[in-house]
């Protein structure tokens, strides 16, 4: 029986990154996943749903090529089967680097379902297929699944390829004539926008009375207004009571109502996955269907760690990262913690949606003094420059006691490219005078977040 310094129980972006970090600190390392390195993200989320939202954006702009100058004859169409060939090969690339960085990093890797026997002297006994293995520490980052609630007709139409998850509807090869969205969270909202461009018509229907979920409510009311502009027509404060074969039925105000699909997309959330791997052998704490962890990623089990989505606390891929990293830190004896009042969440419609930190209301919820700035994007060149629909604005959010930014909020093009910048101001705590001393590129969108500094 092999031992190690540390088993990772999956492979996603917690646990592939946790197996490289701790290979390169020296630790002697086994990853074990069930099904294809790079987890959701890589392989059934963050990635592939890039590549589809990427040439729908290219057919954005060869349809709307005329408010730029650029004379296109005809409409512009997507190719769907290409699209879909196209994200099996990015998907294919990264997985081979996901593995090449690995083993670079002297990682042993097993393809096989784990299963946690219990603790002994020796450590944790993990049997991964055949094999048994032991190892001083754990490292579970085993995931996430989508949420199936006990709606009549969700588990029939789901078996019978009516009802699709983020999994299927990246393997569509048909574009759907009618899409309807339960969820208008980020994955059913970056759906909403890539199918309606492509062609579908797109219904979208939210039990919440507004879409994007936790999202500042000025930036998820313009990002509404630009998707219904395209087409997507949305039910809000709407709860599904049935799925039939050819529609869904919804209920509004207390009167029922159906509209018609072809394809439905099931987007209301997802879930730990902690069951059926053993975690009860070793008396791993649960709340909620999530494992606890400290914010040094302890679980209250000695040398057992969770990091990613199993803790069910920021389900981003960058979260898993970042708290896998932790984990590791902590495993070898340098101290290191969470900072979940500092990660960046980015919503890749067209436009993007890009926020970090305290909303106004949070703020003033959590008995914060705050003074809030919201400027329009015009104030950007760049942006003038390169956009013909210019709603997009930019909103922070100042701790008026230490005159710091808790919050930002941002709609428009490159948001998500630039959110990290605002990140690392709160992260560091940097004072505002000394915000309007940094130089930003010039002409560049980023600029916008200087302009809002100076309008405090």
């Amino acid at each position: 029986m092999e031992t190690f310094d540390l088993i990772v129980i999956g492979g996603g972006p917690a646990g592939y990154l946790g197996a490289e970090r701790a290979g390169k600190a020296g630790l002697k390392t086994l990853v074990i996943e069930k099904r294809e390195f790079g987890g959701v993200c890589l392989n059934e989320g963050c990635v592939p749903s890039k590549t589809f939202l990427n040439s729908a954006k290219v057919a954005d702009y060869a349809n709307h090529a005329a408010n730029y100058g650029v004379k296109v004859s005809g409409k512009a169409t997507v190719d769907q089967k290409f699209v879909v060939e196209r994200k099996n090969g990015v998907v294919k690339m990264l997985v081979s680097g996901v593995k090449a960085g690995l083993k670079k990093n002297k990682v042993t890797i097993k393809n096989a379902e784990a299963f946690i026997e219990g603790k002994s002297a020796e450590g944790f006994t993990v049997k991964a297929g055949e094999e048994t293995f032991t190892a001083k520490r754990l490292l579970i980052a085993t995931g996430s699944m989508p949420v199936v609630p006990p709606i009549p007709g969700l588990k029939e139409n789901l078996a019978a390829g009516v009802v699709l998850t983020n999994r299927e509807i990246l393997d569509l090869t048909e574009i759907p004539k009618e899409l309807v969205v339960i969820g208008g969270g980020v994955i059913g909202l970056e759906m909403a926008s890539y199918f309606s461009s492509v062609g579908s018509k797109v219904t979208v229907v939210e039990m919440l009375d507004k879409i994007a979920g936790p999202t500042e409510k000025e930036l998820s009311s313009i990002l509404q207004k630009r998707l219904a502009a395209k087409g997507v027509v949305f039910n809000l404060g709407c709860k599904v009571t049935g799925i039939e074969k050819d529609g869904v039925i919804f209920e509004r105000n207390g009167k029922s109502e159906k509209v018609s699909a072809d394809k439905i997309l099931l987007s209301i959330g997802r879930r730990a996955v902690t069951q059926g791997f053993g975690l009860e052998n070793i008396g791993v704490n649960l709340e909620r269907g999530a494992i606890v962890t400290d914010d040094e990623m302890k679980t209250n089990v000695a040398n057992v760690y969770a990091a990613g989505d199993v803790n069910g606390k920021v389900m981003l891929a960058h979260t898993a990262y970042r708290e896998a990293e932790v984990a590791v830190n902590n495993m070898t004896g340098k101290k290191d913690r969470m900072r979940y009042n500092v990660i960046p969440s980015v919503i890749y419609t067209n436009p993007e949606v890009a926020s970090v930190g305290e909303t106004e209301e949070s703020a003033k919820a959590k008995g914060l003094s705050v003074k809030t700035v919201s400027i329009p994007l015009t104030y950007s060149g760049r942006y003038i420059a390169e956009n013909t629909e210019l709603d997009g604005i930019c909103k922070l959010v100042v701790n008026e006691k230490t005159n710091t930014l808790i919050g930002a909020h941002i709609i428009g093009s490159y948001a998500g490219e630039f959110i990290v910048s605002v990140s690392a101001m709160i992260d560091l705590e940097v004072d505002i005078e000394n915000i309007k001393k940094l130089v930003f590129p010039h002409p560049t969108v980023c600029e916008i977040v200087r302009e809002a500094v100076w309008q405090i």
